[in-house]
């Protein structure tokens, strides 16, 4: 019990509020404790199979995450990159995509720092769709860097990457169609 002095009475009184309040600490430390049990219940530990689950779903390909990975690469051009992922994969179904995690068509890089595994049907493949990115990162880091406008890097992709000499009237057309630029702003 908890006492107050009164000084009109000259005498101590019961204080009533702090029972109330040594309940409600009461019943907040109990539900804490019943709660951090609980939780220490349902925090199990994972398998391996489940791990290798997980790890598989989140490194499963959407054309959002690739969005994303592109916003995160902080590209120069980024609608130019996901034009170009959307073209050399014909719309996220060619083989090379399918079956080499390759999005822009990249052969295996020999002067250069790259992720790729190695070459499959004739171009670089990757352990997975992001390392495809962060590749094709690397690339521009290593021939695009310099590049100053938007010309000058459709001028460099027609003349030192495409093979297609309507490359670039093909992204073009993409960035158009899709609208890309509002995309990435």
């Amino acid at each position: 019990m908890y006492y107050k002095f009164n000084e009109e009475l000259l005498t101590f009184t019961e204080v009533k509020m702090v029972k109330k309040a040594f309940a409600i600490v009461g019943i907040i430390a109990t539900a804490i404790t019943i709660i951090s049990w609980s939780a220490v219940k349902i925090d199990k530990k994972l398998t391996e199979r489940q791990v290798l689950i997980i790890m598989a779903q989140q490194n499963q390909f959407t054309e959002g995450k690739l969005v994303d990975h592109i916003k995160e690469m902080n590209f120069q051009f980024p609608y130019i990159v996901y034009a170009q992922a959307l073209l050399e994969t014909n719309n996220f179904h060619s083989r090379i995509f399918v079956e080499n995690n390759n999005l822009f068509g990249m052969k295996e890089a020999t002067q250069r720092v790259t992720l790729s595994k190695g070459s499959q049907n004739n171009h670089a493949y990757y352990k997975n769709w992001s390392d495809s990115v962060y590749d094709y990162g690397f690339y521009c880091a290593t021939y695009l860097s310099k590049l100053k406008t938007e010309d000058d890097y459709y001028n460099y992709l027609s003349q030192s990457y495409a093979e297609d000499g309507e490359y670039v009237i093909k992204l073009k057309n993409i960035i158009d169609r899709e609208n890309l630029k509002s995309k990435f702003n």
